[in-house]
């Protein structure tokens, strides 16, 4: 069966993901500097509130897997329905967690901020499994996969660089301005992101055919049981997104409070913007020549070198700082589009141990790891922020403009920024140089899975499933 994508299936894929970011990117990007900076949250609450929610959302990741394996529309397939009818409320969503009223005591902002940011969790985890899983029902090729992982990878990559170039310079105002901007954000981001998941419901096919079981939750995980590749891409991942997610967060502070240059951002967008397009025409020859596995050792050695030069260089070294943080940024952004194909290989590795294939709860565990590691990164910046006394700038936009943290403040912001990446870093490289899905082993089970189909096709009686 020929599982070649077209131009149009690739691209309308990597829309889901860019209307996906329009919620997610916001969020991890300057959600913990809303509640600082404009809601009056202490940074020491807004990260047990990071750890908490995401914990709930990681198990919500699970609920999202098993509705999913058990989901199946006859025009729309298994995974389309919950992008076409949960894309619009995670927008919504979106837009409410931004809206903490002002005139609620510290308490009251904080449990509006509990309850809004779980919800929008939720309806994340709703869209964004079946989303994910999408790719593995749409090509068994490699190399086809690597394309809508560049795909995917180009959401967070457009929405970040907008953000970076055009958001991130304006943070350096008081809350008085934040609010309004934030606003007027999320509401224009509902129309858009909307019309991009329609794009991606309406331009791509599920082509990977199957008899569609009722999937007991006994069978559900024993494609989990003994699953080591899976397992050991999990724990890399979420060691990996702890870093990736802590650089995230803390970047706004560590362009405006240790480089003291907000301004900054807007090279820096531009800069990661050439390099994920050379990195992402680049990545399928590299997947092809190299193998996913090398590719992603490469992206860790990259976080672990930059890291080493934004914890190291002085604050005041302003380039050299710089270029390091653009290193950093680099190995997360090659990390990023090959770990989704590395995980649908591992779908195929559960089928060929149980014939059964639920691309739902594989994908669930992998999001739930994922999830933790967003808790991890979000919760650790935060607390880390706190521990360096960090001060909310003034409300008034003239006095913000002149506002300076504390040396020892700059100081713990900017260990915070190198360090937390660093380790875990080195940890997520560590454990991958022992995995063992391989691409030749990939493209043996995928022929020895296609061979158990015709035979089963061939001998209806044989087919137990």
């Amino acid at each position: 069966m020929n599982q070649k994508l077209t131009s149009l299936q690739v691209v309308g894929y990597g829309a889901g993901d860019l209307a996906n970011n329009l919620a997610f990117t916001l969020s991890t990007t300057y959600l913990l500097l809303y509640y600082t900076d404009v809601a009056g949250i202490s940074a020491a609450a807004a990260g047990t509130l990071f750890l908490l929610v995401r914990f709930f959302d990681a198990f919500a990741d699970v609920f999202a897997g098993r509705i999913v394996d058990r989901t199946f529309h006859k025009k729309l397939g298994k995974f389309r329905p919950f992008v076409l009818f949960g894309g619009l409320p995670l927008l919504i969503m979106s837009a409410l967690t931004f809206q903490v009223p002002s005139g609620l005591s510290h308490d009251g902002k904080l449990w509006y901020a509990y309850l809004t940011y779980a919800g929008l969790g939720l309806a994340y985890s709703m869209v964004n499994i079946p989303y994910g899983s999408l790719a593995g029902a749409m090509t068994q090729d490699p190399a086809e996969r690597s394309k809508l992982g560049a795909a995917r990878s180009c959401g967070g990559l457009l929405v970040g660089s907008f953000l970076l170039y055009f958001v991130t310079p304006l943070t350096k105002q008081g809350a008085d301005k934040l609010q309004p901007l934030f606003t007027t954000l999320t509401l224009v981001f509902i129309v858009l992101g909307y019309a991009l998941y329609l794009m991606t419901v309406f331009t791509s096919k599920e082509r990977v055919h199957r008899t569609v079981p009722k999937v007991s939750f006994k069978q559900s995980l024993e494609t989990l049981k003994g699953n080591r590749p899976l397992l050991m891409l999990c724990v890399s991942s979420l060691l990996m997104l702890t870093a990736s997610t802590g650089v995230s967060t803390i970047q706004v502070y560590y362009l405006r409070d240790v480089l003291g240059n907000v301004d900054l951002s807007r090279p820096l967008a531009i800069t990661n913007l050439v390099l994920a397009i050379i990195v992402i025409a680049l990545t399928p020859l590299l997947v092809r020549t190299f193998g996913k596995k090398a590719v992603y050792l490469v992206a860790c050695t990259l976080v672990v070198v930059g890291s080493v030069g934004v914890a190291f260089i002085p604050h005041h070294a302003t380039y050299g700082a710089f270029t390091a943080l653009v290193v950093t940024q680099l190995g997360i952004q090659v990390m990023n589009i090959v770990v989704w194909a590395l995980e649908a290989d591992t779908v195929e590795y559960g089928e060929l141990r149980t014939g059964i294939r639920t691309e739902g709860i594989i994908y669930s565990l992998f999001s739930f790891t994922r999830k933790m590691g967003q808790a991890l990164g979000g919760a650790v910046i935060a607390y880390a922020i706190g521990a360096a006394n960090y001060v909310k700038p003034p409300a008034d936009a003239a006095a913000a403009e002149t506002f300076r943290q504390s040396e020892a403040t700059i100081s713990g912001l900017q260990l915070a920024a190198g360090l937390v990446p660093l380790v875990l870093a080195l940890l997520g490289l560590a454990i991958m140089r022992f995995y063992t899905l391989t691409d030749k082993a990939h493209a043996e089970m995928v022929n020895e899975i296609r061979a158990r189909r015709e035979a089963s096709e061939n001998n209806p009686t044989h087919n137990a499933h």
